[in-house]
C-alpha cells in the first residue's frame, strides 16, 4: 500500500531538490578540451576539418586553385606567344632540359637542333648538337604580347636563351610551340566549365525549386521535359545544336554559343536534385512559420530551403564542371566547337585527328594531359565536399 507524504503547512516553504549554483557551460558533461571545441565550432568549421582529412580532395584543390591562377597570367608563363611561328622547327619533338654539361653545372639548359629531312618518308629528324648549349632564360624579354588584349607587354617567366630554341612539348605544323598553347588553352577550357556551370546552377534551382515547392501542374511539366531530355543521347544533340550557330559568329558569339548549349543540357540532374530536397523541406515547421507570416515563395526558396542544402549543391556543381571540360573538347574535336583564333584544348587536339600524325608526331596528344588531370582533380575535389557537405557523419 503506497503511502503519500503529508502536505507541507501554509506559509512553509516548499522542498526543492534543484541547485541553484551556477552553471559553467565550459565544464557540462566534464568534457575534455578536444570535445568542448568541436562542441562550440560553427559548421563551417566542421566542414573545413572533415574536408581536410580527405588528402586526395585537399591536393586537388590546390592544383585546381593554381591552375586557375594561372590562367589569369598566361601570357607571362607561357615561353612564346600564342601565333609565333617556327618555320625552321616544324613538328620538332620536346627538348629535355639538362643541368649539366661535360661534368659541369651549367644550370638548366637545352641543347641545339639540327633539322635533316628523310627523302623517303618526307619526316624531319631533329639532331641535338651537344656542343651548343643553350641556357634558359627566367623572368625575362620575349615575345611581345597584349595582356588580356589591353595592355602591352613582353615579359615571360621562362624565356628560351638569345637566338636559341625552347619547345618542352615540341612543336605543331606550323611550328608553333605546343606548351604555349595548351598553356594559352587552358583559359577557354577551364571557363567554359566555371560559366557553364553558373548557367546551369542557375536553370537548375530556379526550375527545380519551383517544381518541389509549389508541385502541381507545374512539377508534373518539369518532370516530362527533364526525362525528354535525359533520354537523348548527349552526343548527337550537342552536334545538333552546335550545327545550329552561323559560321559567320565572332569567336566570342561561339564561345558563350557553346557554354549556354552545355548550360541547356546540363541543368536538368540539378534540377531533380533541388526538388527532391525541396519537397522534404517544405513541410518543416520553419516553412509554415514563414508562411503564416506572409513570406513569399521566392523567399522562403531562396532564404529558407536553398541554404539547408547549399553544400551538397556546391559538391555536385563540382561534379558536374568535368562533364562541360569534356563536352567542349569533344565539340572542338569534331569541329562543331570553338574556331581559331580562339585557342582550347579541344581545338589542340585536332591537331592529332590523324592516324600518321599519331605516329610520327605523339607529342600532339600531349594537351590530352591536362584535360584527365583537371578531369581528375575535379571529380576528387567533389567527392570531399560531398562528404564534407555531412559533417556529423
Amino acid at each position: 500500500m503506497n503511502t503519500l507524504s503529508p502536505l507541507p503547512a501554509p506559509g512553509a516553504p516548499l522542498q526543492h531538490y534543484v541547485s541553484i549554483a551556477p552553471i559553467d557551460l565550459q565544464s557540462v558533461e566534464a568534457m575534455t578540451p578536444e570535445q568542448s571545441k568541436v562542441f562550440q565550432a560553427s559548421q563551417l568549421r566542421l566542414m573545413w576539418w572533415k574536408f581536410r582529412k580527405h588528402r586526395l580532395a585537399v591536393i586537388s584543390g590546390i592544383f585546381l586553385a593554381v591552375l586557375y591562377f594561372g590562367i589569369l597570367i598566361c601570357e607571362f608563363l607561357a615561353p612564346y606567344d600564342l601565333h609565333t611561328r617556327n618555320m625552321d622547327y616544324i613538328y620538332s619533338p620536346p627538348q629535355r632540359v639538362h643541368l649539366f654539361h661535360n661534368g659541369q653545372f651549367v644550370g638548366p639548359f637545352v641543347y641545339g637542333r639540327q633539322m635533316t629531312l628523310d627523302m623517303d618518308t618526307l619526316k624531319r629528324n631533329y639532331i641535338e648538337k651537344q656542343d651548343d648549349v643553350q641556357r634558359i632564360r627566367f623572368f625575362c624579354k620575349g615575345d611581345s604580347y597584349r595582356f588580356w588584349g589591353l595592355i602591352e607587354g613582353d615579359r615571360h617567366f621562362v624565356c628560351p636563351a638569345e637566338n636559341g630554341q625552347l619547345f618542352l612539348a615540341g612543336t605543331d605544323r606550323l611550328g608553333r610551340d605546343v606548351l604555349s598553347r595548351i598553356i594559352y588553352g587552358a583559359r577557354i577550357s577551364l571557363t567554359i566549365g566555371l560559366v557553364g556551370i553558373s548557367f546551369s546552377f542557375l536553370l537548375g534551382i530556379v526550375i527545380g525549386g519551383l517544381a518541389g515547392y509549389h508541385g502541381g501542374i507545374f512539377d508534373l511539366i518539369v518532370q516530362r521535359v527533364i526525362e525528354v531530355l535525359q533520354s537523348i543521347p548527349s552526343i548527337p544533340l550537342w552536334l545538333a545544336l552546335a550545327a545550329i550557330m552561323p559560321i559567320t559568329w565572332s569567336p566570342i558569339l561561339i564561345y558563350f554559343g557553346i557554354t549556354v548549349i552545355l548550360g541547356l543540357l546540363d541543368w536538368t540532374g540539378l534540377a531533380r536534385a533541388v526538388r527532391s530536397k525541396l519537397l522534404a523541406l517544405r513541410e518543416e515547421d520553419y516553412v509554415l512559420a514563414a508562411q503564416l507570416m506572409g513570406a513569399r515563395s521566392s523567399r522562403i526558396i531562396g532564404r529558407h530551403l536553398i541554404p539547408g542544402f547549399m553544400s551538397h549543391l556546391i559538391a555536385t556543381a563540382t561534379i558536374s564542371i568535368p562533364g562541360m571540360i569534356l563536352g567542349e573538347t569533344a565539340l572542338s574535336f569534331l569541329g562543331l566547337g570553338l574556331r581559331a583564333p580562339i585557342t582550347s584544348w579541344g581545338i589542340l587536339l585536332t591537331e592529332a585527328r590523324s592516324v600518321s600524325v599519331i605516329a610520327f608526331y605523339p607529342w600532339l596528344l600531349l594537351p590530352m594531359l591536362p584535360v584527365i588531370l583537371v578531369i581528375l582533380a575535379f571529380n576528387f575535389l567533389g567527392d570531399g565536399l560531398r562528404d564534407a557537405a555531412d559533417p556529423y557523419k
